[in-house]
């Protein structure tokens, strides 16, 4: 049971400042923890001629990792070296931060694959997410 002075409730559309609150609180916490972020993003772009955007990976660096949050590449562009280009780029930007892992999760239905021959090894694994299917982490010492 909650203490009686604090009120639980469920909120299927919470407002921003309720989200707010909880990011900043938990931001702290882990700051005063394992000290300051430093988080910067890194983005790396892959467009054609006309400037459309083929493929990119989206991730951050923060506590000397690198973190891989998304890598996509149009399936034109798959199987032609982008995706290691684009994750080499990454992987420079982060070195160039101080960093000296990276990670990232994928679904064994994302090309798990790529990244072995990429240099990262699988650590954690939960099967059946989604059924049929695992979800897989990767890191790489930089």
């Amino acid at each position: 049971m909650p203490p009686e002075d604090l009120i639980i409730s469920e909120d299927d559309y919470p407002e921003m400042e309720a989200v707010n609150a909880i990011q900043r609180g938990l931001h702290a916490f882990n700051q005063e923890m394992g000290g300051p972020y430093d988080r910067e993003p890194v983005t790396v772009l892959a467009r054609d001629a006309t400037g459309e955007v083929q493929g990119g990976l989206l991730g951050l660096t923060y506590w000397h990792w690198l973190f891989i949050d998304w890598l996509w590449l149009a399936r034109s562009q798959r199987g032609r070296g982008v995706g290691s280009e684009l994750l080499r780029r990454a992987e420079a930007i982060a070195r160039t931060r101080g960093c000296t892992d990276a990670y990232t999760d994928t679904f064994s239905f994302q090309a798990p694959g790529f990244w072995s021959r990429n240099g990262y090894a699988e650590f954690g694994r939960l099967d059946e997410m989604p059924r049929g299917h695992a979800r897989q982490w990767f890191r790489k010492r930089l």
